[in-house]
């Protein structure tokens, strides 16, 4: 399978294409040129702008769209160009070339304002009973998050009008090494370069229509499920925030 992965600079990006370097016939996209040569195909440009992304969905059977401004404080001009413009210029170019599939990173800050004052910080510990599984409307708590709730209603459009298949994976905390210590929300929404890597795999393989799925780990504190993206994807998570002391794995 041809995969075009966008944002292939960032955090999550390399995650992904290192973990499944072996796994598909990449090509990446880049904002501007990498540090290093990935060894595999690639372009640089804007996703905003359709004339960059063109040659960059040319003759690929699914794109993984992760390019767009990751600043959960970034302003709102950024995240309309970037993000907004940014997701609706990818599925547009996919569309035009008979793209099959598209695999979003949406982000837990498209329903950040779940976590009130009442509910927090009890919904991160694991006798919380407070649990989100994809069927609730977006609630932001951000304009970061208004830029990926409305990237995922953008999908919904994509997929009604082109019939592509479409799997927003709702990203929580990816941190490199291990889970982030002393922080409760962190630790409830790990999710592990691994597992990252595994989701977005089977993003690529299983078969649906339109999905929203959490992309964590199978953490004992969580108040995202995994249910969806267990019985959809057949997504098996490996890892688990709780069987880690700090920066050491707990054996």
């Amino acid at each position: 399978m041809r995969v075009l992965l966008t944002g292939a600079g960032g955090h999550v990006g390399r995650t992904v294409f290192e973990g499944l370097r072996n796994a598909y016939d990449w090509r990446l996209m880049y904002h501007s040129q990498p540090t290093e040569e990935p060894g595999v195909p690639y372009t640089t440009g804007e996703v905003q702008d359709i004339e960059d992304v063109r040659p960059a969905v040319e003759g690929v059977d699914a794109v993984i769209h992760l390019a767009g401004d990751p600043r959960r404080g970034a302003p709102w001009r950024s995240v309309l160009k970037n993000n907004i413009d940014g997701t609706y210029t990818v599925y547009q170019a996919a569309a035009q070339e008979g793209v099959e599939r598209v695999i979003y990173s949406s982000s837990n800050h498209a329903v950040g304002a779940f976590e009130t004052g009442e509910r927090t910080p009890e919904m991160y510990r694991a006798d919380g009973e407070f649990l989100l599984d994809g069927t609730e409307r977006p609630r932001p708590g951000n304009e970061y998050g208004i830029s990926k709730a409305t990237g995922e209603i953008i999908g919904r459009y994509f997929h009604d009008s082109h019939n592509i298949s479409v799997c927003n994976v709702r990203i929580g905390n990816l941190n490199e090494d291990h889970p982030p210590i002393d922080y409760e929300r962190g630790q409830a929404m790990w999710l592990s370069t691994r597992d990252c890597a595994h989701i977005h795999d089977r993003a690529l393989q299983a078969d649906y229509d339109f999905e929203i799925v959490y992309g964590i780990s199978d953490n004992d504190r969580k108040y995202y499920s995994l249910e969806r993206a267990r019985e959809v994807l057949g997504y098996e998570p490996m890892d688990n925030s709780a069987e880690w002391d700090g920066a050491e794995r707990v054996e």
